[in-house]
Protein backbone atom coordinates (compact mmCIF):
# COMPACT_ATOMS: atom_id res chain seq x y z
CA UNK A 1 0.00 0.00 0.00
CA UNK A 2 1.36 3.38 -1.19
CA UNK A 3 0.87 6.20 1.85
CA UNK A 4 -0.41 9.42 1.18
CA UNK A 5 1.72 11.31 3.43
CA UNK A 6 0.64 14.63 4.83
CA UNK A 7 2.37 17.71 6.77
CA UNK A 8 0.84 19.60 9.13
CA UNK A 9 1.37 22.48 12.40
CA UNK A 10 -1.24 20.35 14.27
CA UNK A 11 -2.73 16.83 14.35
CA UNK A 12 -5.40 16.10 16.43
CA UNK A 13 -6.18 12.53 17.14
CA UNK A 14 -10.34 12.03 18.24
CA UNK A 15 -13.12 14.46 17.19
CA UNK A 16 -15.09 14.41 20.34
CA UNK A 17 -16.03 17.90 22.62
CA UNK A 18 -11.79 18.12 23.15
CA UNK A 19 -10.60 17.45 19.94
CA UNK A 20 -13.26 19.71 17.85
CA UNK A 21 -12.23 22.74 20.30
CA UNK A 22 -8.53 22.50 19.40
CA UNK A 23 -9.37 21.87 15.54
CA UNK A 24 -11.66 24.69 15.41
CA UNK A 25 -9.65 27.12 17.29
CA UNK A 26 -6.11 25.89 15.84
CA UNK A 27 -7.57 26.62 12.21
CA UNK A 28 -9.52 29.25 12.66
CA UNK A 29 -6.63 31.60 13.85
CA UNK A 30 -4.31 30.39 10.86
CA UNK A 31 -3.02 27.19 12.15
CA UNK A 32 -3.25 24.54 9.30
CA UNK A 33 -4.80 21.38 11.07
CA UNK A 34 -5.68 17.61 10.76
CA UNK A 35 -8.27 15.87 12.47
CA UNK A 36 -8.93 12.15 12.60
CA UNK A 37 -11.81 10.60 13.60
CA UNK A 38 -12.75 6.97 13.30
CA UNK A 39 -15.93 6.89 14.89
CA UNK A 40 -18.70 9.36 15.17
CA UNK A 41 -17.89 13.18 14.62
CA UNK A 42 -18.82 14.53 18.00
CA UNK A 43 -17.36 11.73 20.32
CA UNK A 44 -19.15 10.51 23.12
CA UNK A 45 -20.62 12.73 24.73
CA UNK A 46 -23.15 13.98 21.91
CA UNK A 47 -23.93 10.62 20.14
CA UNK A 48 -23.70 7.85 23.60
CA UNK A 49 -23.01 10.19 26.65
CA UNK A 50 -24.43 13.85 27.86
CA UNK A 51 -26.76 14.26 25.22
CA UNK A 52 -28.32 10.81 24.87
CA UNK A 53 -28.65 10.75 28.41
CA UNK A 54 -30.13 14.33 29.17
CA UNK A 55 -32.23 14.21 26.06
CA UNK A 56 -33.70 10.15 28.41
CA UNK A 57 -33.68 12.36 31.55
CA UNK A 58 -35.92 14.91 29.95
CA UNK A 59 -38.71 12.30 28.68
CA UNK A 60 -38.83 10.26 32.26
CA UNK A 61 -39.36 14.05 33.81
CA UNK A 62 -42.06 14.55 31.76
CA UNK A 63 -43.75 11.34 32.89
CA UNK A 64 -42.93 11.78 36.17
CA UNK A 65 -44.77 15.44 36.28
CA UNK A 66 -47.52 13.83 34.86
CA UNK A 67 -48.25 11.37 37.57
CA UNK A 68 -47.46 13.87 40.31
CA UNK A 69 -49.53 16.66 39.29
CA UNK A 70 -49.76 19.88 41.16
CA UNK A 71 -51.57 22.28 42.96
CA UNK A 72 -54.61 21.87 41.92
CA UNK A 73 -54.05 19.53 39.23
CA UNK A 74 -54.52 15.67 39.53
CA UNK A 75 -52.18 13.59 38.66
CA UNK A 76 -52.82 11.25 36.07
CA UNK A 77 -51.17 8.03 34.50
CA UNK A 78 -49.18 9.02 31.63
CA UNK A 79 -49.02 6.79 28.39
CA UNK A 80 -45.47 5.70 27.57
CA UNK A 81 -44.02 5.00 24.53
CA UNK A 82 -40.58 4.21 24.74
CA UNK A 83 -39.51 3.68 21.37
CA UNK A 84 -40.75 7.48 20.42
CA UNK A 85 -39.03 8.54 23.64
CA UNK A 86 -35.95 7.44 22.29
CA UNK A 87 -36.48 8.94 18.77
CA UNK A 88 -36.76 12.08 20.92
CA UNK A 89 -33.25 11.13 22.32
CA UNK A 90 -32.36 10.26 18.03
CA UNK A 91 -33.86 13.75 17.53
CA UNK A 92 -31.31 15.75 19.91
CA UNK A 93 -28.29 14.42 18.80
CA UNK A 94 -29.28 14.47 14.89
CA UNK A 95 -30.18 18.56 16.08
CA UNK A 96 -26.70 19.16 17.10
CA UNK A 97 -24.29 16.87 14.77
CA UNK A 98 -24.46 19.34 12.12
CA UNK A 99 -22.15 22.12 14.74
CA UNK A 100 -19.74 18.71 15.03
CA UNK A 101 -19.81 17.35 11.58
CA UNK A 102 -17.18 16.75 9.15
CA UNK A 103 -18.69 18.62 6.54
CA UNK A 104 -18.19 21.76 9.10
CA UNK A 105 -15.05 21.12 10.05
CA UNK A 106 -13.98 20.44 6.33
CA UNK A 107 -15.25 24.52 5.55
CA UNK A 108 -13.43 25.64 8.24
CA UNK A 109 -10.15 24.37 6.41
CA UNK A 110 -9.57 21.24 8.56
CA UNK A 111 -8.34 18.11 6.96
CA UNK A 112 -10.24 15.27 7.77
CA UNK A 113 -9.75 11.44 7.86
CA UNK A 114 -12.37 9.10 9.04
CA UNK A 115 -9.67 6.19 9.94
CA UNK A 116 -8.11 4.68 13.13
CA UNK A 117 -4.50 6.28 13.93
CA UNK A 118 -1.55 5.05 15.35
CA UNK A 119 2.05 6.41 16.14
CA UNK A 120 4.54 5.07 13.60
CA UNK A 121 7.24 7.18 15.54
CA UNK A 122 7.39 10.30 17.75
CA UNK A 123 6.89 12.47 14.63
CA UNK A 124 4.33 10.53 12.66
CA UNK A 125 1.02 9.07 12.88
CA UNK A 126 -0.88 6.53 10.05
CA UNK A 127 -4.60 6.78 9.68
CA UNK A 128 -6.19 4.79 7.04
CA UNK A 129 -3.40 5.11 3.84
CA UNK A 130 -2.33 8.52 4.73
CA UNK A 131 0.81 9.48 6.82
CA UNK A 132 0.60 12.38 8.85
CA UNK A 133 3.67 14.30 10.09
CA UNK A 134 2.86 16.78 12.34
CA UNK A 135 4.98 20.46 14.83
CA UNK A 136 2.10 18.95 17.35
CA UNK A 137 0.12 15.81 18.17
CA UNK A 138 -3.60 16.58 20.17
CA UNK A 139 -4.44 13.24 21.32
CA UNK A 140 -8.60 13.49 22.09
CA UNK A 141 -9.56 10.12 21.90
CA UNK A 142 -11.98 10.04 25.22
CA UNK A 143 -13.30 7.09 26.93
CA UNK A 144 -15.41 3.89 26.92
CA UNK A 145 -17.28 2.26 29.11
CA UNK A 146 -14.76 -0.12 31.74
CA UNK A 147 -16.38 -3.76 31.83
CA UNK A 148 -15.39 -5.74 34.56
CA UNK A 149 -13.87 -8.81 35.45
CA UNK A 150 -17.18 -10.94 36.32
CA UNK A 151 -18.03 -14.39 36.16
CA UNK A 152 -19.84 -14.84 33.30
CA UNK A 153 -20.05 -11.31 32.30
CA UNK A 154 -18.84 -12.03 29.02
CA UNK A 155 -21.91 -14.49 27.69
CA UNK A 156 -24.73 -12.17 28.82
CA UNK A 157 -26.48 -9.85 26.56
CA UNK A 158 -25.51 -6.55 28.18
CA UNK A 159 -25.91 -2.78 27.60
CA UNK A 160 -23.55 -0.21 28.28
CA UNK A 161 -24.01 3.68 27.15
CA UNK A 162 -22.67 3.20 23.79
CA UNK A 163 -25.69 -0.09 23.23
CA UNK A 164 -28.60 1.48 24.73
CA UNK A 165 -29.45 4.05 22.38
CA UNK A 166 -29.89 1.69 20.15
CA UNK A 167 -32.96 -0.12 22.56
CA UNK A 168 -36.90 0.83 21.17
CA UNK A 169 -38.62 -1.69 23.78
CA UNK A 170 -38.59 -0.60 27.45
CA UNK A 171 -36.63 -2.94 29.80
CA UNK A 172 -39.37 -4.64 32.12
CA UNK A 173 -36.44 -4.92 35.19
CA UNK A 174 -33.29 -2.90 34.11
CA UNK A 175 -30.34 -4.07 36.60
CA UNK A 176 -28.22 -1.36 36.26
CA UNK A 177 -24.16 -2.28 37.76
CA UNK A 178 -22.38 0.77 39.25
CA UNK A 179 -24.25 3.41 41.23
CA UNK A 180 -21.73 6.11 39.85
CA UNK A 181 -23.56 9.54 37.61
CA UNK A 182 -24.21 7.55 34.66
CA UNK A 183 -25.93 4.68 36.34
CA UNK A 184 -27.96 6.44 39.06
CA UNK A 185 -29.40 8.76 36.20
CA UNK A 186 -30.26 6.16 33.76
CA UNK A 187 -31.86 4.37 36.82
CA UNK A 188 -34.14 7.02 37.46
CA UNK A 189 -35.03 7.91 33.94
CA UNK A 190 -36.28 4.27 33.36
CA UNK A 191 -37.97 4.10 36.26
CA UNK A 192 -40.26 6.75 35.26
CA UNK A 193 -40.35 5.54 32.32
CA UNK A 194 -42.21 2.62 33.43
CA UNK A 195 -39.58 0.16 34.11
CA UNK A 196 -38.51 -2.06 37.37
CA UNK A 197 -34.84 -0.78 38.24
CA UNK A 198 -32.83 -2.11 40.13
CA UNK A 199 -28.88 -0.23 41.15
CA UNK A 200 -26.44 -2.47 42.74
CA UNK A 201 -22.65 -1.03 43.86
CA UNK A 202 -20.06 -2.89 44.90
CA UNK A 203 -19.17 -0.12 47.41
CA UNK A 204 -21.60 3.09 48.36
CA UNK A 205 -23.98 4.66 45.40
CA UNK A 206 -22.40 8.05 44.11
CA UNK A 207 -19.08 7.13 46.75
CA UNK A 208 -16.95 9.97 45.60
CA UNK A 209 -20.12 12.38 46.31
CA UNK A 210 -20.77 14.54 49.75
CA UNK A 211 -22.33 11.63 51.48
CA UNK A 212 -25.18 13.95 52.78
CA UNK A 213 -26.10 15.17 49.59
CA UNK A 214 -25.81 11.84 47.91
CA UNK A 215 -28.32 10.33 51.22
CA UNK A 216 -30.67 13.23 49.63
CA UNK A 217 -30.48 11.58 45.94
CA UNK A 218 -30.66 8.41 47.37
CA UNK A 219 -33.64 9.03 49.16
CA UNK A 220 -35.14 10.24 46.30
CA UNK A 221 -34.63 7.50 43.80
CA UNK A 222 -35.64 5.06 46.41
CA UNK A 223 -38.81 6.95 47.37
CA UNK A 224 -39.95 6.25 43.34
CA UNK A 225 -38.87 2.87 43.70
CA UNK A 226 -35.64 2.74 42.67
CA UNK A 227 -34.32 -0.63 44.71
CA UNK A 228 -30.58 0.57 45.49
CA UNK A 229 -27.99 -2.42 47.07
CA UNK A 230 -25.48 -0.98 47.85
CA UNK A 231 -22.07 -3.03 49.52
CA UNK A 232 -23.46 -5.32 47.19
CA UNK A 233 -20.31 -7.10 44.89
CA UNK A 234 -21.54 -9.09 41.85
CA UNK A 235 -19.40 -12.25 42.05
CA UNK A 236 -21.22 -14.04 38.84
CA UNK A 237 -23.72 -13.10 36.04
CA UNK A 238 -25.69 -15.97 34.38
CA UNK A 239 -29.15 -16.20 32.52
CA UNK A 240 -29.88 -14.87 28.65
CA UNK A 241 -32.06 -12.21 26.87
CA UNK A 242 -34.50 -11.36 29.25
CA UNK A 243 -33.71 -13.53 31.69
CA UNK A 244 -30.40 -12.36 33.60
CA UNK A 245 -28.97 -13.41 37.05
CA UNK A 246 -26.67 -11.59 39.66
CA UNK A 247 -25.48 -13.29 41.76
CA UNK A 248 -23.80 -11.44 45.06
CA UNK A 249 -21.26 -12.19 46.85
CA UNK A 250 -23.21 -12.91 49.93
CA UNK A 251 -24.91 -15.72 47.86
CA UNK A 252 -28.13 -13.75 46.99
CA UNK A 253 -29.67 -13.72 43.96
CA UNK A 254 -31.32 -10.42 41.69
CA UNK A 255 -32.76 -11.30 38.69
CA UNK A 256 -34.06 -8.86 36.09
CA UNK A 257 -34.91 -8.75 32.39
CA UNK A 258 -31.53 -6.64 30.55
CA UNK A 259 -28.39 -5.38 32.38
CA UNK A 260 -26.78 -1.82 32.41
CA UNK A 261 -22.82 -2.01 33.37
CA UNK A 262 -22.05 1.51 34.06
CA UNK A 263 -18.89 0.87 36.73
CA UNK A 264 -16.74 3.80 35.30
CA UNK A 265 -14.89 4.64 32.41
CA UNK A 266 -11.37 3.94 30.65
CA UNK A 267 -9.03 5.75 28.54
CA UNK A 268 -9.01 4.69 24.70
CA UNK A 269 -5.20 4.86 24.11
CA UNK A 270 -4.79 1.34 24.10
CA UNK A 271 -4.83 1.01 20.40
CA UNK A 272 -2.74 4.12 19.58
CA UNK A 273 0.54 2.35 19.37
CA UNK A 274 1.68 4.88 22.08
CA UNK A 275 4.97 2.90 22.75
CA UNK A 276 6.21 4.27 19.08
CA UNK A 277 5.47 7.88 19.51
CA UNK A 278 7.79 7.58 22.60
CA UNK A 279 4.75 8.23 24.78
CA UNK A 280 4.39 7.12 28.20
CA UNK A 281 1.05 6.30 29.73
CA UNK A 282 -0.37 4.61 32.93
CA UNK A 283 -3.70 3.05 34.04
CA UNK A 284 -5.82 6.18 33.45
CA UNK A 285 -4.68 7.28 30.54
CA UNK A 286 -1.81 9.11 28.68
CA UNK A 287 0.76 10.76 31.08
CA UNK A 288 1.11 14.10 31.13
CA UNK A 289 2.45 16.95 32.89
CA UNK A 290 0.58 20.24 34.19
CA UNK A 291 0.65 21.74 30.80
CA UNK A 292 -0.74 18.28 29.50
CA UNK A 293 2.50 17.58 27.45
CA UNK A 294 3.22 13.64 27.52
CA UNK A 295 7.16 12.63 27.13
CA UNK A 296 6.91 13.02 23.85
CA UNK A 297 7.26 17.28 23.86
CA UNK A 298 5.27 16.93 20.37
CA UNK A 299 2.12 15.33 21.69
CA UNK A 300 -0.10 16.56 23.78
CA UNK A 301 -3.29 14.75 25.88
CA UNK A 302 -6.58 16.26 27.15
CA UNK A 303 -9.92 15.03 28.45
CA UNK A 304 -10.55 11.51 29.55
CA UNK A 305 -7.50 10.46 27.57
CA UNK A 306 -5.41 12.28 29.70
CA UNK A 307 -6.86 10.51 33.23
CA UNK A 308 -8.08 13.10 34.78
CA UNK A 309 -11.56 14.47 35.46
CA UNK A 310 -13.87 12.41 32.71
CA UNK A 311 -16.45 15.78 32.16
CA UNK A 312 -16.69 17.03 28.27
CA UNK A 313 -16.63 19.99 29.93
CA UNK A 314 -13.31 19.59 31.13
CA UNK A 315 -12.06 18.39 27.72
CA UNK A 316 -13.40 22.06 26.65
CA UNK A 317 -10.82 23.96 29.16
CA UNK A 318 -8.15 21.47 28.28
CA UNK A 319 -8.64 22.46 24.42
CA UNK A 320 -8.19 26.73 25.97
CA UNK A 321 -4.99 25.45 27.78
CA UNK A 322 -3.73 23.81 24.52
CA UNK A 323 -4.73 26.82 22.14
CA UNK A 324 -2.72 29.69 24.28
CA UNK A 325 0.73 27.14 24.67
CA UNK A 326 0.24 25.79 20.90
CA UNK A 327 -0.48 28.61 19.00
CA UNK A 328 0.69 31.75 21.05
CA UNK A 329 3.42 29.98 23.09
CA UNK A 330 2.11 31.12 26.07
CA UNK A 331 2.50 29.16 29.39
CA UNK A 332 -0.23 27.68 30.16
CA UNK A 333 -0.99 24.92 32.80
CA UNK A 334 -4.39 22.80 33.38
CA UNK A 335 -5.55 23.14 36.86
CA UNK A 336 -9.04 21.45 38.30
CA UNK A 337 -9.59 23.23 41.65
CA UNK A 338 -12.05 25.34 39.69
CA UNK A 339 -14.28 22.86 37.97
CA UNK A 340 -17.22 21.66 38.87
CA UNK A 341 -19.10 18.18 37.50
CA UNK A 342 -22.66 17.87 38.34
CA UNK A 343 -25.18 14.86 38.00
CA UNK A 344 -28.39 15.19 36.57
CA UNK A 345 -30.89 12.91 38.97
CA UNK A 346 -33.60 14.87 40.37
CA UNK A 347 -32.81 16.24 42.20
CA UNK A 348 -29.61 17.32 40.98
CA UNK A 349 -25.83 17.04 42.87
CA UNK A 350 -23.45 19.37 41.99
CA UNK A 351 -20.09 19.99 43.33
CA UNK A 352 -17.08 22.14 43.01
CA UNK A 353 -13.74 21.91 44.81
CA UNK A 354 -13.00 20.41 47.89
CA UNK A 355 -16.17 18.13 49.57
CA UNK A 356 -16.43 18.88 53.57
CA UNK A 357 -14.65 15.67 54.53
CA UNK A 358 -12.10 16.85 52.14
CA UNK A 359 -11.69 20.48 53.03
CA UNK A 360 -11.78 19.41 57.06
CA UNK A 361 -8.71 16.98 56.23
CA UNK A 362 -6.76 19.52 54.24
CA UNK A 363 -7.57 22.76 56.47
CA UNK A 364 -8.70 21.58 59.72
CA UNK A 365 -9.63 24.57 62.23
CA UNK A 366 -9.18 26.89 59.50
CA UNK A 367 -12.24 25.92 57.69
CA UNK A 368 -15.89 27.04 58.57
CA UNK A 369 -18.55 25.92 56.53
CA UNK A 370 -21.50 28.04 55.68
CA UNK A 371 -25.36 26.48 54.32
CA UNK A 372 -28.34 27.31 53.41
CA UNK A 373 -31.85 25.10 52.96
CA UNK A 374 -33.83 25.27 49.99
CA UNK A 375 -36.31 24.63 52.34
CA UNK A 376 -36.31 28.14 53.20
CA UNK A 377 -36.14 29.33 49.67
CA UNK A 378 -38.97 31.16 48.48
CA UNK A 379 -38.95 30.58 44.57
CA UNK A 380 -38.39 26.63 45.61
CA UNK A 381 -41.57 27.25 48.10
CA UNK A 382 -43.52 28.73 45.15
CA UNK A 383 -42.91 26.48 42.61
CA UNK A 384 -43.40 22.95 44.92
CA UNK A 385 -39.48 22.38 45.00
CA UNK A 386 -38.50 22.81 48.75
CA UNK A 387 -38.93 19.34 50.02
CA UNK A 388 -36.72 16.95 49.95
CA UNK A 389 -33.82 17.89 52.04
CA UNK A 390 -31.85 19.82 49.32
CA UNK A 391 -29.57 22.32 50.31
CA UNK A 392 -26.22 24.53 49.71
CA UNK A 393 -23.16 23.97 51.87
CA UNK A 394 -20.42 25.91 51.25
CA UNK A 395 -16.84 25.58 52.59
CA UNK A 396 -14.44 28.70 53.17
CA UNK A 397 -10.92 28.95 54.29
CA UNK A 398 -9.49 32.53 54.70
CA UNK A 399 -12.85 34.17 53.66
CA UNK A 400 -12.61 32.10 49.81
CA UNK A 401 -14.44 29.28 49.35
CA UNK A 402 -12.55 26.67 48.27
CA UNK A 403 -15.44 23.94 47.67
CA UNK A 404 -18.75 23.71 47.39
CA UNK A 405 -21.66 21.27 47.52
CA UNK A 406 -25.19 21.72 46.15
CA UNK A 407 -28.12 19.38 45.69
CA UNK A 408 -31.66 20.10 44.58
CA UNK A 409 -33.17 21.60 41.97
CA UNK A 410 -31.01 23.33 38.90
CA UNK A 411 -28.56 22.28 41.17
CA UNK A 412 -26.35 21.86 38.10
CA UNK A 413 -27.03 26.02 36.70
CA UNK A 414 -26.51 27.08 40.31
CA UNK A 415 -23.04 25.49 40.44
CA UNK A 416 -22.00 27.96 37.67
CA UNK A 417 -22.05 30.96 39.81
CA UNK A 418 -19.61 29.14 42.32
CA UNK A 419 -17.32 28.10 39.68
CA UNK A 420 -16.69 31.66 38.48
CA UNK A 421 -16.23 32.82 42.18
CA UNK A 422 -13.55 30.23 42.91
CA UNK A 423 -11.82 30.55 39.58
CA UNK A 424 -11.70 34.45 40.25
CA UNK A 425 -10.47 33.73 43.67
CA UNK A 426 -13.64 36.04 45.30
CA UNK A 427 -13.98 36.68 48.62
CA UNK A 428 -16.96 36.02 51.23
CA UNK A 429 -18.00 39.39 51.21
CA UNK A 430 -18.20 40.12 47.42
CA UNK A 431 -20.72 36.76 46.91
CA UNK A 432 -22.94 37.81 49.42
CA UNK A 433 -22.89 41.73 48.23
CA UNK A 434 -24.17 40.14 44.50
CA UNK A 435 -28.16 41.04 44.05
CA UNK A 436 -29.78 38.22 42.46
CA UNK A 437 -33.23 38.89 41.40
CA UNK A 438 -36.39 38.19 43.54
CA UNK A 439 -37.87 35.33 43.68
CA UNK A 440 -35.22 32.77 41.88
CA UNK A 441 -33.40 29.89 43.22
CA UNK A 442 -29.92 31.93 42.71
CA UNK A 443 -31.11 33.57 46.17
CA UNK A 444 -29.54 30.30 47.97
CA UNK A 445 -26.43 31.11 47.14
CA UNK A 446 -26.12 34.56 48.10
CA UNK A 447 -28.08 33.43 51.45
CA UNK A 448 -25.02 30.48 51.76
CA UNK A 449 -22.45 33.30 51.38
CA UNK A 450 -24.53 35.65 54.10
CA UNK A 451 -24.45 32.96 56.46
CA UNK A 452 -20.79 32.71 57.10
CA UNK A 453 -21.18 36.19 58.21
CA UNK A 454 -24.27 35.67 60.66
CA UNK A 455 -21.93 35.00 63.74
CA UNK A 456 -19.86 37.25 62.70
CA UNK A 457 -22.10 40.46 62.88
CA UNK A 458 -25.35 39.16 65.08
CA UNK A 459 -23.84 36.97 67.69
CA UNK A 460 -20.90 39.22 67.92
CA UNK A 461 -20.61 40.87 71.76
CA UNK A 462 -17.90 43.45 70.14
CA UNK A 463 -20.39 44.27 66.69
CA UNK A 464 -23.21 44.43 69.38
CA UNK A 465 -21.12 47.01 71.89
CA UNK A 466 -19.75 49.51 68.25
CA UNK A 467 -23.91 49.36 67.33
CA UNK A 468 -25.21 50.64 70.44
CA UNK A 469 -22.00 53.49 70.96
CA UNK A 470 -22.61 54.75 67.37
CA UNK A 471 -26.64 54.70 67.50
CA UNK A 472 -25.66 56.25 71.34
CA UNK A 473 -23.56 59.31 69.65
CA UNK A 474 -25.05 59.64 65.83
CA UNK A 475 -26.18 62.71 65.46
Amino acid sequence: MTLQKIKTDICVIGGGSGGLSVASGAVQMGAKVVLIEAGEMGGDCLNYGCVPSKALLSAGKQAHLMRKGGAGIAGVAPQVDYAVAMDHVQSAINTIAPHDSQERFESLGCTVIRAFARFTSPTTVQAGDTEITARRFVIATGSRAFIPPIDGLESVPYLTNETLWQQRSAPKHLLVLGGGPIGMEMAQAHRRLGCDVTVLDAMDALGRDDPEAAQVVKEALRAEDVAILEQAPVVTVSGGAGDITLTLKDGSEVKGSDLLVAVGRVANTDKLDLEKGEINRNRAGVKVNASLRSSNRRVYAIGDAAGGMQFTHVAGYHAGVLIRSMLFGLPAKAQSDHIPRATYTDPELAQIGMTEAEAHKAHGAKLTVSRADISGNDRAIATGRSSGGGFIKVMVVKNRPVGVTIVGPDAGELISFWALAVASRLKMGQIAGVVAPYPTLMELNKRAAGSYFTPKLFDNPRVQTVVKLVQRFLP
